[in-house]
């Protein structure tokens, strides 16, 4: 339960159950693949559920492109070709953006900036900008 960044034994049983659903090979549970998708979700190392579900979800599209660049390399035909092309596109770029979420959600959505103030005088000059010197 620690693992999935819970206390609730419901959302647990529940998350599991998902988990076990999306690594199923045809009828029957593949051990391996929702083991792979849990220990995506202990990569992530989420901080509460909502990350977990994040977390969940981003494993589960990952396989999916992993499933998708595998098609795409045995293609038989051109429409094969554009279909498994634009699914993985689809596929890769809902993963940035989930990744882009976790971050968002864990930052509170905020940006830090930093304002400094410089005084340069009369016949003065300043550098602007991070300097470094020579050895």
């Amino acid at each position: 339960m620690a693992d999935l960044a819970t206390m609730d034994p419901a959302f647990y049983m529940g998350v599991t159950g998902q988990v076990a659903r999306i690594g199923t090979n045809g009828a029957t549970i593949d051990e391996d693949n929702s083991n792979f998708l849990l220990s995506v979700v202990r990569a992530v190392q989420p901080r509460d559920e909502l990350e977990t579900l994040l977390a969940v979800q981003m494993g589960a599209i990952h396989a999916a492109t992993m499933n998708m660049a595998r098609r795409l390399n045995h293609v038989e035909t051109i429409p094969q070709q554009d279909a498994a092309e634009r699914a993985l596109n689809k596929l890769a770029r809902t993963y940035a953006m989930q990744m882009e979420a976790l971050k968002r959600y864990r930052t509170g959505g905020q940006q830090k900036v930093i304002v400094e103030h410089v005084t340069v005088n009369q016949g003065g000059q300043a550098i602007v900008g991070s300097v470094e010197q020579g050895r």
